[in-house]
């Protein structure tokens, strides 16, 4: 099983992503960062399950309602982690 981890910008996105919804609806913004964190803990035992993206990253899509969030990662395979380097919401144009 491989260890999920976070990178300091993985984190700084949760934490913008939840500022954001909480201004509309607190509750939806914790629920929205436990939907996250959930399906993020998921690559422990499936690190290949997000889609392939540029230089041997993938992303993992996460639904959430009418829409929902993708995070980038990159499966250090040598070390057995996970290391989730962005996430951002899908209307997002890109990662920060």
């Amino acid at each position: 099983m491989a260890r999920v981890v976070y990178s300091e910008r993985g984190l700084a996105d949760l934490e913008l992503l939840f500022d954001f919804a909480a201004v509309a609806d607190r509750e939806f913004a914790v629920a929205s960062i436990d939907a996250m964190e959930e399906a993020v803990s998921l690559l422990a035992h499936h690190p290949l399950i997000g889609r392939p993206v540029d230089d041997d990253l993938r992303e993992l899509v996460i639904s959430r309602g009418k829409t929902g969030y993708v995070a980038r990662y990159a499966w250090l395979e040598s070390d057995d982690v996970v290391m989730v380097l962005a996430i951002r919401h899908q209307s997002e144009a890109g990662y920060r």
